[in-house]
């Protein structure tokens, strides 16, 4: 018996081993080909700031560094043991949530206060919670029980609730569309996301003119030309990296919004670098390893027979889907800046680690899940 169940192991990892050289290959041509543009739109910054023009790069690579660890990690442990690490997983995110607002610990940055700086290393729960809530709602919804739509807006609306004190609207709306896509793929009283629509949307609208920095953000989303030196300012300077790129590009290392003309050049904005220097054909091809990313984590969720492992992959899927078309969304004005990284793309330590982390969980889904022969 225990002879078949190895034998049956070997061939599973045996059909997976392609996915698995695809998935690592993928990670780390995105994470190296972003490292490159990080050091581009961010050595004039660090050399006015740190008088080090690689600062950036050092941090970025040892993130890199932890990310391909991490990865190793979740590949080699048996996916199935987080169901039982859900729990502790969303307890110690709370508690980094409530914090991160602690004036004395909590780290202030242009007005928003996001992370914690533990010395050695600085990390931003927000992007933890998004790891946090795929677990454990992928671990509460492999077990079908009735009257469990309140229970789960309770806990969705809490955690928006401590994000949207930091504040960060962007992490709030992908942790919001998570759960709720979450919750449809399992199957659960669906009848009531129906009654969420117009429940979210009045929600969402009323955070907006609660806050007039987000307000204004909405404005210049509308009409980034109203106020060009103002609101304004962040997504005209994106547009312009884009215009000024062409189809073919300025050319590597020609960037002209690089020296400080951009906002966030390295961390939200690298897309706008990368379309500046690469053109329409760079942006494109960047859009397509994309695409062919979600197409296997597609491929890796319809193979998954086990409940659980289906929620997860499809939470990690939504995961990648949310953020690229969000923070991609935003750069070519189809909706409004938020402030989210471009996975693997984007200078930040927290988002690369939990990347890295999530298609390490994929990798090890994979490999114990009925995928067709390559």
């Amino acid at each position: 018996m225990r002879k078949k169940m190895q034998v049956r192991k070997q061939k599973a990892d045996k059909k997976a081993f392609p996915t698995t050289v695809f998935l690592v290959s993928l990670a780390i041509l995105f994470s190296l080909i972003g490292l490159i543009f990080v050091f581009e739109a961010s050595s004039i910054r660090a050399l006015q700031s740190t008088g080090d023009s690689f600062y950036f790069l050092k941090l970025q690579l040892r993130w890199i560094g932890l990310g391909i660890a991490a990865m190793v990690i979740f590949s080699m442990y048996n996916y199935k043991n987080l169901y039982y690490l859900s729990f502790p997983l969303m307890a110690v995110v709370i508690i980094l949530l409530l914090i991160v607002l602690i004036p004395s610990v909590g780290q202030q940055v242009g007005g928003a206060r996001r992370w914690i700086n533990l010395g050695f290393i600085t990390i931003q729960p927000t992007e933890f919670a998004k790891l946090a809530a795929i677990v454990y709602f992928s671990s509460w919804f492999s077990k079908k029980e009735k009257g469990r739509f309140m229970p789960f807006l309770m806990l969705t609306g809490f955690l928006m609730a401590l994000i949207l004190m930091q504040p960060d609207m962007g992490t709030a709306i992908i942790i919001f569309a998570l759960s709720v896509i979450m919750y449809f793929l399992a199957g659960q009283q669906l009848q009531y996301l129906l009654a969420l629509i117009p429940l979210s949307v009045s929600g969402f609208i009323a955070l907006i003119f609660a806050a007039p920095y987000r307000l204004r953000r909405l404005t210049a989303f509308l009409n980034p030309s109203e106020d060009p030196l103002g609101v304004g300012f962040h997504i005209n300077q994106i547009l312009i990296s884009l215009s000024e790129g062409g189809v073919t590009g300025r050319g590597f290392g020609a960037s002209r919004q690089k020296y400080l003309f951009l906002p966030e050049a390295h961390t939200d904005s690298i897309f706008a670098i990368i379309g500046e220097e690469l053109g329409f054909i760079g942006g494109i091809l960047i859009i397509f390893f994309y695409v062919v990313l979600l197409f296997k984590l597609y491929e890796i969720y319809n193979a998954t027979s086990d409940h659980f492992g289906k929620l997860l992959s499809g939470g990690i899927f939504a995961y990648f889907g949310l953020q690229v078309l969000i923070n991609l969304g935003g750069m070519v004005n189809l909706m409004p800046l938020t402030g989210v990284t471009l996975p693997f793309l984007s200078y930040g330590g927290s988002s690369m680690i939990t990347s890295f982390m999530l298609i390490g969980v994929v990798i090890n889904i994979a490999h114990q899940s009925k995928l067709p022969k390559n």
